[in-house]
């Protein structure tokens, strides 16, 4: 009778259910609840609209446009659409459930991305509760750039990269065929499978090295797993090639890089980044505490997880939008130099009861927290010309635009039957000479007539405050239509029976 009771005690659904209400799925939870907290407030990116119109289009027309459909002013350039099978999905959730659809694949994601940073976390340091905190700096680095876009989706690639190396060269190295597959996704979703490559490089050079200099050391492969790897990485390259524009796309990081040196002068989120910022300077304490552990020989860094920091360092430092790679590399290495320092999880003192309650306090908090479809709405109309939009319909303008750089998404989106001058694609715009020029307009570097006559611009839709609107008015431009987040300026002689301006409060 006795010797029964184990196995009552360990069957299968009692092992079950103790590991669903264990202390790791309790601390995956409240970074769900983090995730939601975190973006519910974040309806509101530009470029989502634009990744949403372009998801239509391959949605319900079943092709991939490969030429600018949206501008009048490239004259339908090829374009590169390098993120489809991504914007396929956001429209999918849009799809299904509208504004709450696009809310929901975005806390789906967000919540994947935090999840699956904290399991990287954990396995890398083998400590469960240091890892939380590994999970948290990929959170604060994350804010930078989290959002409705195919970026977020690269970043949850990027973390998977970097659990089936670790799971390959400390496990099994038959982790590492799930590599190409892997990136034969990764490459039709977001152009950081470009880095991606780079860091499986740094992975199998420092797996040449066995060496302890101070505090710096290196561990060498095994021949086995070194060639099953390189096979695996060669395979992975030949699966970018899965994608339905071919070499081209598989370059684009590069040209992104190297070759458009305006929209990354430009554009906010490719700033280098400022070190007396919040990040800033959170990066530099994450960077000091990694080699002040080493420095006190608290613990090794080893040989790729220096390559690692630098490339992350460099990313971050050149490029604001980079503390997203960079808390993704650095949360382990710091998470595994810290795993001595607090006692590690042991599953005998878990205990299922409180676990449970937690997750379903976890659960009415995601349902309490998740924003309504009004309080959407509201969120796409305070930082979009949502109203300036329904005055342009309703007053039948028509003609050459010339729109803010911010607005070009919105108005593909919205406004579909009126191709934009410029949006947030900055690439064909670059590739074409017309973002040089816009930027040059815009920041009244150039005689603001000539681009208005270059391409015969009958009326303008800019943010109140920019610099040229005064101009405008200086040389007879009329405004017709103003509210505190777009203005409407028409051309001298045009559109006569409009009444300047109507002020909507």
């Amino acid at each position: 009778m006795n010797s029964a009771s184990p196995l009552i005690t360990d069957s299968l659904p009692n092992r079950l259910l103790k590991r669903f209400f264990s202390f790791p799925v309790a601390i995956a939870s409240l970074l769900a609840v983090l995730a939601v907290l975190t973006v519910r407030s974040r309806f509101d990116d530009p470029d989502m609209w634009w990744h949403l119109r372009i998801g239509q289009i391959i949605w319900t027309t079943h092709t991939i446009p490969v030429t600018d459909i949206f501008s009048f002013t490239t004259n339908h350039h090829s374009w590169i659409p390098h993120e489809w099978l991504a914007q396929t999905t956001i429209f999918a959730a849009y799809h299904w459930a509208g504004y709450s659809g696009l809310m929901f694949w975005l806390c789906l994601v967000t919540t994947a991305v935090f999840i699956a940073g904290y399991a990287l976390c954990s396995l890398y340091s083998g400590n469960i509760k240091v890892s939380f905190l590994g999970a948290l700096i990929i959170f604060v680095f994350a804010t930078v750039g989290v959002s409705i876009r195919p970026q977020l989706i690269g970043y949850l690639f990027l973390i998977l990269e970097l659990l089936l190396i670790h799971l390959g060269r400390s496990r099994n190295a038959r982790w590492f065929w799930l590599l190409p597959p892997l990136f034969a996704l990764w490459v039709n979703c977001h152009g950081s499978f470009f880095l991606g490559i780079i860091l499986a490089a740094v992975f199998l050079f420092s797996g040449f090295f066995e060496f302890r200099i101070g505090s710096l050391s290196a561990k060498r492969w095994g021949a086995g797993t070194r060639k099953i790897f390189v096979l695996a990485m060669l395979l992975s390259i030949a699966a970018l090639f899965a994608n339905p524009i071919g070499l081209k796309l598989m370059l684009y990081p590069a040209d992104t890089l190297l070759h458009q040196p305006v929209g990354l002068s430009i554009v906010q989120e490719w700033q280098p980044l400022h070190l007396n910022s919040a990040r800033g300077i959170l990066l530099l304490a994450v960077l000091g505490g990694i080699f002040l552990l080493g420095l006190m020989q608290k613990s090794q860094l080893y040989l790729e997880e220096l390559l690692l920091l630098a490339i992350g360092v460099w990313l971050a430092g050149s490029h604001d939008r980079m503390l997203f790679v960079f808390g993704i590399l650095a949360a382990p290495i710091l998470s595994r130099m810290l795993s001595g320092s607090w006692e590690n999880y042991d599953p005998a003192t878990d205990r299922k009861l409180p676990n449970a309650i937690l997750f379903a306090a976890v659960l009415a908090v995601v349902y309490l927290a998740f924003p309504k479809s009004a309080s959407l709405t509201r969120q796409a109309e305070q930082t979009s010309p949502a109203r300036a939009v329904d005055f342009i319909k309703s007053h039948h303008l028509s003609g050459p635009m010339l729109n803010d750089y911010t607005y070009g998404g919105y108005l593909i989106w919205a406004l579909p039957e009126q191709p934009v001058f410029v949006d947030g694609r900055g690439d064909v715009y670059e590739w074409t000479g017309v973002l040089q020029e816009f930027e040059r307009w815009a920041t009244l570097q150039s005689d603001t007539n000539l681009l208005l006559d270059k391409y015969k611009i009958q009326f303008c839709l800019l943010t109140p405050n920019a610099p040229v609107t005064h101009v405008l008015t200086l040389i007879g431009w009329k405004p017709i239509y103003s509210d505190p987040n777009a203005v409407i300026f028409v051309r001298p002689g045009s559109f006569n029976s409009l009444i300047p301006i109507s002020q909507n409060p």
